[in-house]
């Protein structure tokens, strides 16, 4: 491949490094199930309208092109990779990326013309040297340069080439791509910088991501890393060809694979349920002018108003008998059960599952306050609860390659060697304590600034949910409406609960009585800040309502 690390310079590290987590390459604990047949799911490449692209993984057997030892995320430095086991008739697009303080574990594509002209892919006219390491005084094997190929006009170059010589790359190990099939990015994460952290007046590297994303886009993640701003640009599926999704039977047979343990704390007193199951034990549709006669819901909820918008007219809320009200609102962990939603992602090369669980009640909230933990009294409180997690999954293969979690009106991306497993490749999720927020790794997680935020506390506890025995397929819209028929609740799209009146400065009153007095106005300002969706002032909406429901999580 060419550029591969063989000797060392005065700046080297010579001595016996200690381990860094990318010296361990990361694989899935269990091996990838057989995926029932179907049209283009897992078959290894997928057509982009005239370029077909396959993923060249990233293992410790390619090609290490240049590594530092400092800077970066972690200051652990990073490691620049050349794709290796590149198809017959596929060519590189650019190098890859990552910084040291992860398992090794990645991807490029790799691009075919299988147009009747070979007109989509050409390669670069030249190179320009972006930048090079040789005037850093830092730890590194080596030095590293940095090469934007110079595209033929009419078409963009996808991924710069990273040599450890001052000499230009060969013409002939990059393919620059059609305009038409390029699409605009943006920075994702941070790989690599000269300091502990991103300075803007020096190199930063980043990975890149396409910048309009969700089921109606197509641009497609190149997996390389980009040393410029703006950013380079990615891939675009030009015909929105949609026949790499799974199949109904693909998709069962992949949530089978994946779907996670869901951990609850020890002392969580309100508990997922289904949503038959809180129609069933009580629950009432409320219309504006009606409030004297709130009406039963149907199992599936048939009666319940369709489509339009959250007006304000119709809210759901617990039972009104307060024994009953009080049972449902604990819910039941034997009769719960998750939805899932299934839709194309990063043009369509990546299939999000969607995991939605459903709570009847959200709890009150808990804040730390420096060394003071405090009861928030009726703060974070609501009826009707909605979280999630999403799973990400190459179409190429079939494997997983993140995770999201939702946290209140956040949430973040975990790589998949980053996750916990448990029964093979069932990612651990953990609800936080009452906000029922989730999270990738037990413990404390503190929603603020400094030392003043709200609790989120999990832990892995015997009250656990495996999301792989009760689950329903509610949506896959690119499947067609035949193939799946959504449950009329599903497109109610008020609120699963009533807006909550208390007065907001009374409860904050109740909590300052135990704080010192320097605390007070810190916590007043902090509390005053938050949204309503933490506050539980107001009643949540449903999955379809949504923004991330046909766009991507963040």
């Amino acid at each position: 491949m060419g550029n591969c690390l063989t000797s060392s310079s005065s700046s080297d590290v010579s001595k016996k490094k200690k381990a860094l987590p990318i010296d361990t390459a990361f694989r899935l604990p269990s091996p990838l199930p057989t995926w029932p047949p179907g049209e283009g799911f897992a078959s290894g490449s997928i057509d982009l309208g005239g370029i077909h692209v396959c993923q060249c993984g990233i293992s410790s057997s390619s090609p290490k092109v240049w590594a530092t030892h400092e800077g970066g995320p972690g200051n652990l430095g990073a490691s620049f990779f050349e794709p290796s086991s590149i198809p017959d008739g596929y060519y590189m697009l650019g190098c890859y990326g990552q910084p040291n303080n992860r398992l090794l574990s990645g991807w490029v594509l790799a691009a075919k013309d299988d147009s009747d002209d070979d007109s989509l892919l050409k390669q670069p006219i030249d190179y320009t040297l972006v930048w090079s390491s040789e005037s850093l005084k830092i730890k590194q094997d080596g030095n590293g340069y940095i090469w934007l190929p110079i595209a033929p006009q009419g078409y963009k170059a996808v991924g710069h080439v990273i040599t450890n010589t001052k000499d230009k790359p060969s013409l002939q190990k990059i393919r620059c791509v059609r305009s038409d099939f390029t699409d605009e990015t943006e920075n994702e994460t941070w790989i690599w910088g000269p300091g502990k952290e991103v300075d803007a007046k020096e190199i930063n590297f980043f990975s890149s991501r396409p910048k309009n994303r969700g089921t109606q886009y197509m641009g497609v993640r190149v997996g390389t890393f980009v040393a410029q701003n703006p950013p380079l640009p990615c891939l675009k599926n030009v015909k929105a060809n949609l026949s790499y999704m799974p199949n109904l039977r693909q998709i069962e047979t992949l949530f089978q694979a994946y779907s996670p343990w869901i951990y609850f704390h020890p002392n969580e007193a309100y508990l997922p349920s289904s949503v038959s199951w809180f129609f069933v034990n009580g629950a009432l549709l409320y219309m504006k002018g009606e409030e004297s006669k709130p009406v039963p819901i149907q199992v599936t909820g048939s009666n319940l108003p369709q489509g339009g918008a959250n007006d304000g007219n119709y809210w759901l809320d617990l039972p009104i008998d307060e024994a009953t009200k009080e049972r449902v609102k604990k819910g039941d962990l034997q009769n719960s059960k998750v939805y899932l939603h299934v839709k194309p992602m990063l043009g369509a090369t990546y299939s999000d599952i969607a995991i939605w669980v459903f709570y009847p009640f959200n709890g009150a909230a808990k804040a730390k306050v420096e060394f003071i933990n405090i009861s928030l009294g009726r703060i974070g409180e609501h009826v009707g609860d909605w979280e999630h997690v999403t799973l990400r999954v190459s179409n190429f293969n079939g494997e997983l390659h993140s995770m999201y979690f939702s946290e209140h009106s956040g949430g973040s991306w975990v790589n998949a060697s980053e996750l916990e497993f448990q029964g093979g490749n069932k990612p651990c999720t953990y609800s936080s304590l009452h906000g029922h927020a989730m999270y990738s790794k037990p413990g404390l997680v503190l929603q603020g600034s400094g030392e003043i935020g709200i609790r989120n506390d999990t832990a892995k506890s015997k009250i656990v949910m495996d999301t792989g025995l009760q689950f329903s397929l509610v949506a896959a819209e690119y499947l067609g409406s035949t193939t799946i028929v959504e449950p009329p609740w599903l497109n109610y799209f008020r609120e699963w609960g009533p807006k909550i009146s208390y007065n907001l400065a009374d409860e904050i009153k109740k909590v300052e009585k135990v704080l010192p007095g320097k605390l007070k106005t810190a916590f007043e300002k902090f509390i005053n800040g938050l949204p309503d969706e933490v506050l539980g002032q107001e009643g949540p909406t449903g999955p379809k309502v949504k923004r991330n429901w046909n766009r991507d999580e963040v």
